[in-house]
């Protein structure tokens, strides 16, 4: 591993000061489970490192059933999935947050520093998509927002400018009738690479018989964690059943484009998604029923 400058700033500005003196040759530090890897393995070079755990911002978990959430991007798993207030309003999240390595990865790693990361197989993505998350972006220009969909950009690659840092996710509140599901296909039981992955979100009407409006989305099947919106145009409006839950999960099968390699192939992937919408959206359903 290659020397770099260490920096532990303790407000936003000075943080965002730091990453903008080296541009694109400074990394931030939240977990670190994916930066200290990619550097010992000479995946990736930098000059400086910005630790931004003691920055108030990056580190905000809050919650309410009016304004919903807000999750600081350097938040880690354990916290998110230990607020039960947090896990009932979002299980879909909690799903994802519980899986992202084993327990000892949870306790480092955060949802915000696997969206960073861009991996297409990314397990905290899809769910953020599914609940219509935005991520809020500060640089030295100010802050911007942008729709967490439209965040990851290639494999490894964000819509990050050098000097920019992701602050947060705001997350609305949980509509009444809604639930969220996310599921993987992985070869092992644990701590393995989505061979796919699908999250699903349902709000549903006040009789639970039908489906007010829906959001379904993919990791692992394309360059970048995909948003399926016609999964959700076929499923808004109809009554729950099995032939619209099979319409919705053709949708997400016809929108993948998956490659073949040493995990899966493109007709099991292509398969896999049919099967984990399927089922992603009788849990959402079942969720939002209960």
């Amino acid at each position: 591993m290659q020397d770099f400058e260490y920096i532990a700033p303790r407000t936003l500005s000075e943080a965002v000061a730091l990453m903008s003196e080296k541009g694109e040759s400074a990394r931030p530090l939240a977990g670190g489970t994916d930066i200290l890897v990619q550097l010992r393995g000479g995946r990736r070079s930098v000059e400086r490192i910005v630790d931004v755990k003691h920055v108030p911002e990056l580190n905000e978990m809050s919650f309410s059933r009016e304004s919903g959430l807000v999750l600081g991007a350097a938040v880690p798993c354990y916290r998110l999935y230990q607020d039960q207030d947090i896990a009932q309003a979002y299980p879909g999240i909690m799903d994802a947050a519980s899986m992202i390595g084993g327990i000892q990865i949870q306790g480092r790693a955060s949802v915000g520093g696997n969206l960073c990361n861009a991996a297409p197989s990314a397990d905290a993505i899809p769910p953020l998509i599914v609940h219509n998350a935005t991520c809020v972006i500060a640089g030295q220009q100010g802050t911007r927002e942008i729709a967490v969909e439209e965040f990851c950009t290639a494999p490894g690659r964000n819509v990050l400018q050098g000097g920019e840092l992701l602050v947060s996710m705001r997350i609305p509140a949980p509509k009444s009738g809604s639930g969220g599901r996310y599921l993987r296909f992985i070869p092992r039981n644990e701590m393995d690479i989505a061979v796919a992955g699908v999250g699903s979100w349902v709000q549903l009407s006040p009789d639970n018989r039908s489906i007010v409006s829906a959001r379904v989305a993919l990791a692992s099947v394309a360059p970048t964690p995909l948003f399926v919106e016609e999964s959700g145009a076929r499923l808004a409006g109809r009554e729950v059943s099995k032939e619209a839950i099979e319409d919705a999960a053709q949708a997400a099968m016809e929108a993948a484009r998956p490659i073949s390699d040493m995990r899966g192939t493109i007709q099991q992937r292509r398969h896999l998604v049919g099967v984990l919408t399927r089922r992603t959206l009788e849990g959402a359903i079942a969720r939002a029923t209960n």
